[in-house]
């Protein structure tokens, strides 16, 4: 007979999580059975998204904010899936109660994107027709499919307009195409450390991510998932390349230096260095959680992005019909997504004039600042989320 008295006295103690989380969190898939027509001009016959949402929707459902996620984020933005979490979801510094987007006021709808590995429709899910994942065969997917998606969800969660809809990177570039593809379905946009269109550079750089996923004997043309396989050491290579753009010079130089992992050189090809160690780890923990046919398909969509083609390359045309108002955030360090960048956006709505407001925060973290507690910027959120707050109240 068990003891439960005993197993209660002798069970580890429960964590309490921080009083400004949003405590505990449960991921939901919703589907979807209207086919959904995609930009390359193949359709997805039906799809599922993975969603959390956190806060409560209010009586007139004009309280609710859509977080947009970048290239290798999740559903998973806020709070713990367990009391045993380390870890909270990718961007719990700015989504909770009495944080800059504040769940005692807003509904906080956060998705995996299509094509994605968290649970969303993409190259592991089972392709219907075959019985097979869809690994390779997974339709190319585009910032337009996932703005016409993440529509298709609210319509689902009866939202026929966000308070605002927010993202960074990736994510700011589907705001950016939220205001210019269902205008009427925002009141606020909020881009963060993102751009209009990738520079070559910056495609450069996914190039040489996709060919050290696709140069892995492991590979297989991407059906490696059916060989019980997966391209590890590619996907190390195409994190350790996409880390490094992330931080800046001086975030690397602040955080590592030259420092040796020993005292002495060894005279050989191990990892030596500090920041070598530090950008393996990263690789190996990358490579143990992401999908290599996702990655390529996320970098796709990052390489294709430019609405200002369908307006004869004008942004300010493109931008005329946007009726959100704007708050744009660039850092000081982000070379990948430099502020000018930002300013083009701002200058092209000013050009077309709309209503703008613009930050350069100083920060030394590189593009990744747009991920932490950088108080200037986090009280920039909070001040313009708390107006819209008095907007939806």
């Amino acid at each position: 007979m068990t003891d439960v008295a005993a197993e209660q006295r002798d069970a580890p103690p429960v964590r309490s999580l921080p009083e400004d989380s949003v405590g505990l969190v449960e991921p939901r898939k919703l589907h979807f059975a209207d086919p959904l027509h995609l930009r390359c001009g193949r359709v997805l016959p039906q799809f599922d998204l993975m969603i959390e949402t956190y806060g409560e929707l209010n009586v007139d459902s004009s309280n609710a904010i859509l977080i947009c996620h970048a290239l290798s984020g999740n559903h998973h933005a806020a709070g713990y899936h367990s009391p045993e979490d380390r870890k909270p979801g990718w961007w719990d510094t700015a989504i909770g109660p009495g944080k800059p987007i504040d769940t005692n006021t807003f509904f906080v709808v956060c998705l995996n994107n299509l094509g994605g590995c968290h649970g969303s429709t993409g190259p592991t899910s089972i392709n219907p027709e075959t019985g097979r994942p869809w690994g390779p065969t997974f339709p190319v997917v585009t910032v337009d499919d996932w703005v016409d998606s993440q529509a298709r969800l609210a319509d689902q969660l009866g939202i026929q307009q966000w308070a605002a809809v927010v993202g960074g990177s990736l994510g700011g570039m589907q705001v950016l195409e939220w205001t210019i593809r269902y205008p009427e379905r925002l009141c606020h946009a909020v881009v963060i450390a993102s751009a209009p269109k990738l520079s070559a550079q910056n495609i450069a750089f996914n190039e040489v991510a996709r060919r050290a996923i696709m140069s892995d004997e492991n590979f297989h043309d991407g059906h490696y998932q059916e060989q019980g396989v997966i391209p590890k050491n590619g996907l190390m290579l195409a994190r350790m390349v996409g880390h490094i753009t992330y931080l800046s010079d001086d975030a690397m130089g602040a955080k590592f230096g030259r420092e040796l992992k020993q005292d002495k050189i060894n005279f050989d090809f191990g990892a030596e260095f500090q920041v070598e160690s530090y950008l393996r780890y990263q690789g190996e923990a990358f490579s143990g959680r992401f999908d290599a046919n996702s990655y390529l398909l996320m970098t796709k969509a990052l390489d294709y992005f430019d609405p200002a083609a369908r307006f004869d390359h004008d942004l300010v045309k493109a931008l005329e019909n946007t009726t959100a108002r704007f708050l744009v955030l660039s850092f000081s360090t982000d070379w990948r997504f430099a502020p000018d960048r930002s300013r083009e956006i701002v200058n092209a709505l000013l050009a077309a004039k709309k209503p703008v407001s613009y930050l350069e925060v100083d920060a030394p973290q590189g593009h990744d600042a747009f991920l932490m507690a950088i108080p200037r910027y986090m009280d920039t959120l909070q001040a313009y989320l708390g107006r819209i707050a008095e907007e939806v109240c």
